[in-house]
């Protein structure tokens, strides 16, 4: 078979299709609470519970399916599977802006989450078409795909959620409907007949990625650490848009915008001072100072009492973005270079997982701290109780791990 050489087109498809996959993630997020509430009749508290399984379902999901459609991509090709993935989406979106009741909600959550999880396959696609020297760059462009949805997918959700709930899922179904025609057209094969292998259920298990870890048992107090860190900051998740109606009465729109600023402070730190802080205060320096923020500013969105403080807080948010990398980084330096792929994707697993639990619980948590109780009723507590989580993986930061250099000559 001769396959067709992909161009700068094929690329840009799959830049599309992951930008679209956290743009329609993203701008649930502003109309949601309000959603929930017209399908289900309950108040704010009640349907946070709702929302956080809700989440629940489409990151368990992409978590379950990820590895089954990277295998299925790997036997019958990868445009089929990117191109069902996007058609999908499409349907999906089309299905939530007409959900008549909270299971239908639920069905479409579920069916986005699976397709959601064409990244697994986007990222093979990648690999197909570029030279190992080029990869870097090209995945960079991915990961500028994820940040660069997260950041549009609010603020548009908050903007079209002004003309009511379903809008933004009508929106995102043109979108995704669009770019499957434009793949119908412009993407190539790239995985030849006689490179593909037999599907095989083993290889589709999202468990046996975590195998590493009991080869290198040495790590395992680091990884906690960061599990807890991410069940921690899952808490945003969870209950941001809620609490924001719930203490302040945000429309939609100041939802979206908040939740876009959080992306692009996100982004900066990550991707323009993660180095620097790196080679001023060394990798372990650069995590603590990370953890101290984050569990600050949680402790401030608790006290917090308008949205001047909260913008101000998302400005501070900023160092927290160099916890997740530098971590990573110094559990990179534990395994040797053949095993590197399986660390990533052992870490990948989870925090997939980490975020999934401590998203239905913070949700439960909300839920059960708006209702009268017998403890306290506040939509703040969840904030303080991730505050609190958050301070454990500082302390083994801080007293568990040995000083590095306190900064690299440039």
């Amino acid at each position: 078979m001769t396959l067709r050489l992909p161009g700068k087109y094929a690329i840009w498809f799959v830049f599309v299709t992951v930008l679209i996959d956290m743009v329609g993630f993203g701008l649930v997020m502003p109309v949601l609470p309000a959603l929930i509430q017209e399908l289900s009749g309950r108040d704010i508290g009640g349907a946070s519970l709702l929302g956080g399984w809700l989440f629940f379902a489409y990151g368990a999901m992409q978590f379950l399916f990820g590895p089954l459609i990277g295998n299925l991509s790997d036997a019958f090709g990868r445009r089929p599977i990117l191109l069902l993935a996007v058609f999908g989406l499409a349907a999906d979106y089309l299905l939530t802006s007409l959900a008549p009741t909270m299971t239908w909600l639920f069905i479409g959550r579920i069916i986005a989450g699976v397709c959601g999880a064409s990244y697994v396959t986007a990222n093979a696609y990648l690999a197909d078409i570029t030279e190992p020297k080029d990869r870097a760059r090209v995945f960079g462009l991915m990961g500028a795909a994820f940040g660069l949805g997260f950041v549009i997918g609010p603020a548009l959700g908050g903007f079209l959620g002004a003309y009511g709930t379903r809008v933004p899922f009508y929106a995102a179904a043109v979108f995704s409907l669009l770019n499957f025609l434009y793949g119908w057209l412009v993407l190539p094969e790239t995985l030849a007949p006689e490179n593909r292998r037999r599907f095989d259920w083993r290889r589709a298990n999202p468990l046996g990625t975590l195998k590493i870890f009991s080869r290198h048992r040495e790590m395992i107090p680091m990884v906690s650490a960061m599990v807890i860190y991410f069940f921690g900051t899952s808490v945003y998740m969870a209950v941001w848009s809620f609490w924001g109606i719930a203490k302040f009465g945000w429309s939609e729109a100041i939802i979206g915008l908040t939740l876009s600023a959080f992306g692009v402070i996100t982004a900066i730190a990550q991707g323009l001072l993660t180095g620097v802080t790196v080679k001023t205060f060394g990798e372990r320096g650069t995590v603590i100072f990370g953890l101290i923020a984050s569990a600050a500013v949680l402790f401030g969105y608790g006290v917090a009492t308008g949205i001047g403080m909260v913008m101000v807080l998302v400005l501070l948010h900023a160092p927290e973005g160099f916890v997740h990398p530098t971590m990573t980084a110094m559990l990179s330096h534990q395994v040797p270079d053949d095993e590197q792929g399986e660390l990533q994707g052992g870490l990948a697993s989870l925090q997939s997982l980490a975020m999934l639990m401590g998203t239905l619980i913070f949700a439960e948590l909300f839920g059960y701290f708006m209702q009268p109780n017998p403890v306290i009723v506040s939509p703040s507590v969840t904030f303080f109780l991730a505050g609190v989580l958050v301070l454990i993986p500082l302390a083994f930061v801080v007293f568990g791990t040995k000083r590095d250099a306190a900064a690299t000559p440039p």
